[in-house]
């Protein structure tokens, strides 16, 4: 590991309250021409004594603002303290877990995972209008059907179409001839640059899509087409990699160019801490050139964001380290396991990517009693539900299983008459 590593509690503390002491202290400093203040005293007392030993409510309660990217170029100096920590949880990512050269890749945390892939698709639209003088016309964003809702925002958003690819109802996956044909007639309408969208978990059924395949249908089209591979690993980020040996989704494999993280999902990390990293050279193609008192350039969606959020992160990634970090996935697949195996066990249909902590059943399997029980979560609100999805986080313990699975077992009669 590069930069990764676990810290003590003490040595954890220290590194933060340096990091916030670091930057402006707006209580003694005569800083008058930044909009922006510690948060007001009136309703978040910052003499609270459990603050001496709460750096990420400390970091909050001082307001560093991480506006702009800070692994290129300048950045505003009041807030240059704090701005290395979440350099450090870029390098973390983008190097020690996605297998990138040393400081070869640019990031931020961004707001979620959606505002991550809506910058990736942001990134690429304008590399095609810069560097070929595409036309929105000619640009299509290419997902399977199972990809985030925010690939459909982008392409509203952007202005550019969307080729939603449908994937085999077992597997969760694309079909080669289907993605093949989809892209041909897609060359034929007129697209020649797309914006590739493959999952390192989808939401709904934690399914991983073939890279390898993806390109080779790509490459198929010859000098037709340029494209250009986004991963989105909101999901699957923080756990795929350290489950399974074989995983090309990374910087390692030279075919992608950016990927998405979301620390609020499987880091546990506060909502707002999602991860935009794309190799050097491309986010420069959004930079807002009018952002003029910003110090440093201006290449994020978001503009202005809370660095607390940044230093969440990096607090959860250096209490673990990586190995209990790895530990703590191996125990929640292990779990997924033992509900797959009952699932087996009953004769009850379901999806699960083995490496992944998500299972998504049949919806004719399971009694909607069960469903409203336990939170099992639909692919959508409406009569013709046909999936719903357990999501095994740190709170599923093996009681809340054990109780899950007695009462599948006892409603199981009531299921097999209804079949």
């Amino acid at each position: 590991m590069n930069v990764w590593q676990k810290l003590s509690k003490k040595e954890l503390h220290q590194r933060v309250f340096d990091a916030v002491n670091s930057n402006v202290n707006y209580s003694d400093e005569a800083v008058l021409g930044v909009p922006a203040s510690y948060l007001d005293p009136k309703v978040f007392n910052a003499d609270a004594p459990f603050l001496d030993d709460a750096p990420y409510m400390t970091s909050m309660v001082k307001n560093p603002n991480h506006i702009g990217c800070h692994t290129i170029g300048e950045s505003e100096a009041y807030f240059s303290g704090t701005q290395e920590l979440e350099r450090e949880v870029i390098r973390i990512c983008a190097e020690d877990i996605l297998k990138g050269e040393k400081n070869a890749q640019d990031g931020y945390i961004a707001a979620g995972g959606t505002e991550a892939n809506l910058q990736a698709l942001w990134v690429f639209r304008n590399y095609f209008q810069k560097k070929f003088q595409a036309s929105n016309e000619e640009i299509a964003i290419v997902c399977s059907q199972d990809s985030h809702y925010s690939m459909n925002k982008g392409s509203n958003l952007l202005g550019v179409d969307i080729i939603n690819v449908p994937v085999n109802d077992d597997t969760r996956l694309v079909e080669e001839q289907v993605l093949t044909e989809l892209l041909q007639d897609a060359v034929v309408s007129g697209k020649r640059y797309f914006a590739i969208v493959v999952n390192m978990a989808t939401t709904m059924f934690g399914s991983v899509d073939e890279i390898d395949l993806w390109v080779s249908c790509l490459k198929s089209l010859g000098d037709k087409v340029q494209y250009k591979i986004h991963v989105d690993g909101a999901y699957g980020g923080f756990i795929y990699p350290f489950t399974t040996s074989n995983n090309a989704l990374n910087f390692k494999n030279p075919e992608v160019d950016s990927i998405t993280l979301d620390a609020h999902k499987m880091a546990q990390a506060p909502y707002g801490t999602g991860i935009f990293l794309c190799r050097k050279g491309l986010i420069e193609n959004v930079l807002t050139e009018e952002a003029q008192y910003v110090n440093g350039m201006d290449l994020t969606l978001i503009g202005s964001r809370s660095g607390a959020n940044a230093i969440a992160v990096w607090m959860i990634l250096m209490t673990y380290g990586p190995h209990d970090w790895k530990e703590k996935n191996e125990i929640l697949v292990g779990r997924t396991s033992i509900i797959c195996n009952k699932l087996d066990e009953l004769g009850i249909e379901y999806y699960r990517h083995p490496q992944m902590n998500i299972v998504t059943i049949r919806s004719e399997f399971i009694p909607k009693e069960l469903v409203t029980k336990y939170g099992l979560v639909p692919e959508t609100h409406t009569a013709n539900n046909r999936w719903c999805k357990i999501v095994v986080m740190d709170h599923v313990t093996a009681d809340v299983i054990h109780h899950f699975l007695k009462d599948l077992v006892a409603s199981k009669k009531t299921i097999s008459v209804s079949l």
